[in-house]
Formats: structure tokens, sequence, C-alpha cells
């Protein structure tokens, strides 16, 4: 079980550069599905991916599904050379993004948006219409699934007449 507060936490006070997308943001939006891990997008800057890596390391990421024992180094250079990460902690699953089919990384998806207060901590969480668009493009059924629900929280903020 995913550590939710641990996780936004955890990133929040090493003051890593994020965007939460995926199913907590659809949470944040209204969705009710389940989401079982942690989705974000994070600034590809140096700085950025020190802070990330100080700031997991004592949570033991490894790569989710990857066999026991595979060799896998949690550094610096692991995120310089690689781009996505599907993660199992000890706070539970993290995937980190530096690029998003459809929507791009952080410094695009920066503009798409809004800060919001979640678990005490200040963060970034994408926008619905953004989150509807990386969704779509992703292509996936349950991704699909979400789009349907989120269209339909978006329809009732902003009803036609």
């Amino acid at each position: 079980m995913t550590d939710f507060a641990g996780v936004i936490r955890t990133l929040a006070d090493s003051d890593v550069q994020f965007i939460l997308v995926g199913g907590v943001a659809a949470t944040v939006h209204g969705s009710v599905r389940l989401t079982r891990d942690i989705d974000i997008v994070y600034a590809r800057t140096g700085d950025n991916i020190e802070r990330l890596v100080d700031a997991l390391a004592p949570h033991a990421p490894y790569l989710r599904g990857a066999p026991p024992g595979l060799p896998f180094q949690w550094e610096r250079d692991t995120l310089l050379r690689g781009l996505n990460f599907t993660l199992t902690t000890r706070l539970g699953d993290l995937d980190l993004f530096g690029d998003l089919t459809g929507g791009g990384g952080f410094v695009e998806l920066r503009n798409h948006a809004s800060a919001i207060r979640i678990f005490d901590r200040d963060v970034l969480c994408l926008d619905i219409e953004w989150l509807i668009r990386v969704k779509r493009a992703a292509g996936r059924p349950k991704d699909l699934e979400a789009v349907a629900e989120l269209e339909a929280l978006l329809d009732e903020r902003n009803p036609s007449d």
C-alpha cells in the first residue's frame, strides 16, 4: 500500500520540482477511481535530479517488477541516462516521468499545472484539461476510461447553456 502522504511530503520537503499527474491528479479533480501509485513529472535539471535522488534514497527505490537482485543503482547518473522510471519504495509505488506522451516534460507542463495544498504541502497538479489530454494520448484502456470520467467532471464545472 502506498503512503501517499509520505511520498508527497518527502518530495516537497526536499524541494523536488514535480507535477502530480495520473490517478492522484485525477482524484484532486474529483475522480473516484482507485489508484495504487503516485505519478509525477519531474524537472530534469541536474540540481532537481540530485534532490530527487537524495529524497528517495532512504526509501530504497527499486525498479518495480524487476527480478530481485537485478543490478540497479539509485543515483544521479541513472536518472540522467534514463527518462521514465516505475519504482517501488518503502513508501510505496512511485512512477517518475521525465516526459509524458501528449504533454511533454516539466517545463512544458508547468504552464498547465496549478498549485494545490495536499497533505499539508503546496505542490503542483496538472490541470484537468491537460490531464485529459495526456491520458487520451496514452491510449491505454484504463486511461480512456478515466478520460470519460474526467470529461464528465469538466462538464459539471463548465455546463453549457
